[in-house]
């Protein structure tokens, strides 16, 4: 079964998994498979304000919508494309007072454009939203009573003179919701910032070590009456060559955790066991649980005490981290490599977890060479876990990259940011603002590699007054989530 725009692909029925999608055609790592609008999206509670509510990217000034005083634009162009779904939700939104939740928002979002449409095969989509699986018979109680209070509120908040659904179909559509949004990020792609509906991209199953990866494209607004304007989409695209009948597959959670953990969320979040290779062989668990080996070798009950330790301090670096004390959260993680170094290999998770805030805190503090160092460490282990061109490997090589370049190690600084080149133009494609600026600092570190190899302490006194002439550049202050999973669950 194909429609409109997804010829490439077809819906079929996977053993053991119910319906999946697979490939009509060859792929080559980097094509993109297909590319698909939000059927409905909004922003996140937290960042209304600071993030446009049409293409979801980050703006330091937003235009307020003049009529509920709730949604905020880039610009005209973003307001008149959001019209059509922004209107409802506009009247609803001063009929009721207030904005609701996004997962109501989402939701209303939704109906209205059942109300629209109709509730059948919408443009360029395999599968209705009736269709989607909702998992409500698999809700525990805290999840049954929380969806009971959503569909309370939403009942409140949606207006009398709209279409009106019975209980059960709205009960549907936020089961659809818990089960199927996706996290939408930020033009740079360092931050979840909203929470969409993409149909297709449903039926894509999990695989721990997987064939595609999505990208969320925030498109082109500016460009609007040129062959440039492009729209807010996902990207489903292939990391390594696929057949024509290979199932097409994504990995709904980071791989940085061993196969017993990873089935655990998989369960707890997706209400399936995960039967991948990966799992059923527990591949690379090894890795992800490494001590040091040799004379030297410890104990198990001296391997388990650290691993506790570093759990604990994990904690207090989340609280320290809310708190932003940020020297604190390095005291922190010094403390914990002193005592992981001598026991875990440098493959542990429990290390390479440290490291990356470790990493990235102290970057953030401009302590560069100390960060460079705990960067280093931290890649080189993810390069022997992750898959060779896993995004989150890329977005890891890139930081890493850049942390080496403001410590002046020009060297090593230029490899990492081309390695992480090589890996983005797969992941996100040459045209996404990652990508682009990425290109950007590969061009200027390989132009300074030139000049440091003919001559080293020139290379040095032209970069120290460069910087002397220029505001420090502050890294982004750490953030307390992780890289944006795959799909957006509710807390």
């Amino acid at each position: 079964m194909t429609k409109g725009g997804m010829e490439s692909v077809e819906v079929f029925t996977s053993e053991g998994k119910g319906r999946g999608l697979k490939a009509r055609k060859e792929f080559l790592p980097g094509d993109v498979i297909f590319a698909e609008p939000a059927y409905a999206a909004v922003v996140f509670d937290s960042l209304t304000h600071v993030i446009c509510h049409t293409c979801f990217k980050r703006q330091e000034r937003l235009h307020r919508c003049g009529q509920c005083k709730f949604a905020y634009y880039c610009d005209r162009t973003c307001q008149k494309n959001a019209w059509l779904n922004h209107k409802n939700e506009c009247s609803a939104i001063k009929r009721h007072g207030k904005a609701p939740t996004e997962n109501i928002r989402l939701a209303a979002r939704i109906m209205w454009k059942i109300e629209r449409e109709g509730s059948g095969l919408a443009e360029g989509c395999l599968v209705s939203i009736d269709d989607l699986q909702n998992h409500v018979e698999s809700f525990d109680n805290e999840e049954k009573k929380e969806l009971r209070v959503d569909v309370e509120n939403f009942l409140e908040f949606w207006p009398p003179q709209s279409q009106q659904f019975g209980v059960q179909f709205i009960s549907h559509i936020f089961g659809v919701i818990s089960c199927n949004g996706f996290t939408l990020s930020d033009q740079r792609g360092l931050q979840a910032v909203g929470v969409g509906i993409f149909p297709n991209l449903c039926q894509a199953n999990h695989d721990c070590w997987p064939n595609c990866t999505v990208i969320f494209n925030n498109g082109n607004h500016e460009a609007v009456r040129s062959m440039f304007h492009t729209q807010m989409r996902i990207e489903l695209r292939a990391l390594n060559k696929i057949s024509p009948g290979d199932e097409l597959t994504v990995s709904y959670v980071d791989f940085l955790n061993v196969s017993e953990e990873r089935r655990r969320q998989l369960k707890k979040q997706y209400y399936f066991d995960c039967a991948c290779e990966h799992c059923k062989k527990q591949t690379k668990d090894d890795l992800m649980l490494a001590v040091k080996e040799g004379e030297s070798k410890p104990s198990a009950e001296t391997v388990k005490e650290v691993i506790q330790f570093s759990k604990d301090t994990l904690e207090k670096i989340n609280k320290a981290r809310m708190e932003g004390l940020y020297h604190e959260v390095v005291k922190l993680c010094r403390e914990c490599l002193e005592k992981q170094e001598p026991v875990l290999g440098d493959t542990n998770i429990y290390l390479l977890r440290i490291l990356s805030i470790a990493s990235e805190v102290l970057s953030y503090l401009q302590m560069f060479e100390e960060a460079a160092d705990y960067a280093k460490r931290m890649v080189d282990g993810y390069l022997k876990i992750y898959h060779p061109n896993n995004a989150q490997l890329g977005m890891a090589l890139m930081r890493a990259g850049v942390t080496h370049w403001h410590a002046g190690l020009i060297e090593a600084g230029h490899g990492l940011i081309c390695k992480a080149y090589a890996i983005l133009l797969i992941t996100h494609g040459p045209s996404h603002p990652i990508t682009k600026d990425l290109e950007v600092m590969r061009v200027q570190t390989e132009m300074e590699l030139r000049m440091f190899q003919q001559n080293e302490f020139m290379y040095y006194k032209m970069r120290e007054a460069a910087l002397k002439n220029q505001k420090i550049q502050v890294m982004p202050e750490p953030s307390n989530e992780t890289s944006p999973s795959l799909f957006h669950k509710k807390e």
